[in-house]
């Protein structure tokens, strides 16, 4: 029996929202992308990749692995705005109290993987500590994913947990690029970059939300702010942050209706990011992974190589080490300190598996990596080895720390 199309999408949309099936979706982008990386089909995949179209007048004359770095990942970062304002305005991180613990985990995890990256990387001379933010970053998606498949049975405080402390994470990551690795400020296109922002902003608190409005104001946004010599993801974290959260008579979505009929209404910021979460779910993340993560190991020698070159060790030893000793150490260092309350339900050995979680970087660690060593060839080959070997090793320990304790609570439940 056919299912009709509106079913169709249902089930789609429903897919995409399942943190499993995003992670696997990144997964099956990245394995593709080794595998065709390391075959004959090599050949194809990097005319591809490399392949520029665009206006050259307007600064747009991009690879297609920019376009995807560069444009596709602009959405991404855009639901990111999104669920940032949303938390700091009606969620997790609007009561200082309940926030301080992860936020505080945050910024321990990303001072700590950079200080252990700069530690081995210094010896490959000063280059190689332009790297130094490479290990900071969480990948959301491949750590909530992995979390999901291992922990039915864990407390839910420990998904609140990882997803407060990513999207902190997430946030320190988008003013390191904006600050350490934006080249060149025009500050004339920046300024210009205001004109329909500000547009968009008006329109959102207006509650105007067709896409043919708002539309051609973030893709001018962004192509200004691309000009602009800024990196052209925080341009999607700049729209997201204009979107109100809360419903008001003006700007509101009517979602369903009460028993009694009456209509129930959900603000702007939280039906963009399910409309738009499923285009960067579906679409801008694993096209990027597809293209970001297409490295030429270059069989066992390569393999050796890599791993001899401290930025490729600096980056692993800050991913599967620096993160969770950045975050748990945190925890333990303020869990003393009555501003610092951690949720009774949950364990140290669950936050240690967390903390292994956070250390998937992928995503933003590959854009880091990319933005860090653009143009040096064999340095960004090992940077890509690095994160990838160290979001691997970081995800298989922590799913098998926090799979232990799902059993344990599994087989309690049980009895």
């Amino acid at each position: 029996m056919r299912r009709a199309p509106h079913q169709l999408w249902r089930g789609v949309r429903e897919s995409a929202r399942s943190d499993a099936f995003g992670g696997a979706l990144l997964l099956g982008a990245t394995v593709l992308a080794l595998v065709l990386a390391n075959t004959p089909a090599v050949g194809g995949y990097e005319a591809v990749r490399d392949f520029s179209v665009g206006p050259a007048v307007l600064h747009l004359d991009l690879t297609v692995g920019q376009w995807a770095s560069d444009g596709l990942l602009a959405i991404f970062f855009f639901v990111v705005g999104l669920e940032l304002k949303e938390e700091f305005v009606a969620g997790k991180l609007r009561d200082p109290r309940q926030a301080a613990m992860p936020v505080a985990a945050a910024i321990g995890g990303v001072v700590v993987p950079a200080l252990i990256f700069a530690a081995i990387a210094m010896s490959a001379g000063a280059d190689a500590l332009r790297g130094w933010a490479i290990p900071t970053a969480t990948d959301i998606a491949f750590a909530v994913a992995v979390l999901a498949v291992v922990g039915r049975f864990l407390p839910p405080a420990l998904r609140v947990f990882l997803l407060t402390l990513a999207i902190v994470d997430d946030l320190i990551a988008i003013t390191i690029i904006a600050v350490f690795y934006s080249q060149g400020l025009q500050l004339q296109w920046l300024l210009l970059a205001l004109v329909p922002l500000a547009l968009f902003a008006v329109l959102a608190q207006r509650g105007i939300y067709s896409w043919y409005l708002l539309l051609p104001l973030a893709v001018t946004t962004w192509a200004l702010v691309h000009a602009a010599g800024i990196h052209a993801t925080v341009a999607g974290v700049l729209l997201g942050f204009t979107v109100p959260v809360l419903a008001t008579r003006r700007a509101r979505v009517r979602t369903a209706t009460t028993e009694e009929g009456e209509p129930i209404y959900d603000g702007l910021t939280a039906h963009l990011a399910d409309q738009w979460g499923i285009i960067s779910t579906l679409v801008a993340v694993p096209v990027f992974a597809f293209f970001a993560a297409g490295v030429t190991v270059g069989g066992l020698d390569g393999l050796r190589s890599a791993l001899a070159d401290p930025i490729t060790l600096g980056i692993m030893a800050g991913l599967v080490l620096g993160k969770p000793i950045g975050i748990v150490g945190t925890s333990v260092a303020l869990s003393r300190l009555p501003s610092f309350d951690l949720d009774d339900s949950l364990r140290w050995s669950d936050l240690v598996g967390a903390g292994f979680l956070a250390g998937i970087g992928f995503t933003v660690s590959l854009l880091v990596g990319e933005l860090a060593f653009a143009g040096t060839g064999t340095a960004v080959e090992h940077v890509k080895i690095g994160v990838l070997l160290g979001s691997f090793i970081a995800a298989v320990v922590g799913g098998v720390l926090l799979s232990g304790s799902n059993r344990r609570l599994s087989r309690a439940r049980r009895e």
